[in-house]
């Protein structure tokens, strides 16, 4: 099974993400974890990727394409992936498809965590809140007004995957306002209807 996770930032495409990797055997594919990869494995993509980085720029979307098409060419990958921060834009999906296109394969479905902002922002403070309280250090990115532009950047360049896909018969939504377990459930549901349909 191929599935996508959107979702706006801390609406806990992650956490369930690691949790279907666990129980239906299928890698989560992230781009930061892909790149960093590449970049240690200096694989020909991963030295171009360094360059970039080293630089101080933002890695293309032609690299990180080429990134996810050798990726998805490991065996971890024969059963399914899951991709975790790719497609981020239209132009991302496009390439996706002539990814799979290439490799003969299909995507299955698309989720979109789906969280209003006010509870977005609740979940980011409880997170710095607890994180203080457990004595530990706060991310320096960790707060509110980096984490509404990082929301703007989501509304402004992902969130037109959600038609792109829709259109497609792809998209499903997942009501990511429920406890960690009941939204799993519901992830669970759609994946077995999936496999079935």
């Amino acid at each position: 099974m191929i599935l996508i996770f959107l979702g706006p930032p801390g609406a806990g495409k992650g956490t369930q993400a690691k949790r279907i990797a666990a129980t239906r055997g299928i890698p989560q594919l992230s781009t930061g974890d892909m790149l960093r990869a590449a970049v240690a494995n200096q694989t020909e993509i991963g030295k171009k990727a360094k360059e970039v980085m080293d630089a101080g720029q933002l890695v293309s979307d032609d690299i990180v394409a080429g990134i996810v098409a050798e990726r998805i060419e490991q065996p971890d990958c024969k059963q399914g992936f899951m991709l975790d921060g790719f497609p981020r834009t239209l132009v991302q999906a496009e390439m996706l498809d002539t990814i799979l296109d290439n490799h003969d394969l299909k995507l299955d479905v698309v989720l979109e965590m789906r969280v209003d902002d006010g509870e977005l922002i609740n979940r980011l403070n409880n997170r710095i809140r607890e994180t203080q309280e457990a004595g530990g250090e706060v991310r320096s990115d960790d707060n509110e007004e980096t984490f509404r532009k990082r929301l703007d950047v989501y509304n402004a360049e992902t969130a037109p995957l959600i038609p792109f896909y829709a259109e497609k018969g792809l998209l499903k939504v997942v009501d990511g306002m429920g406890s960690i377990d009941k939204v799993a459930a519901e992830i669970d549901a759609i994946l077995d209807g999936v496999q079935k349909g």
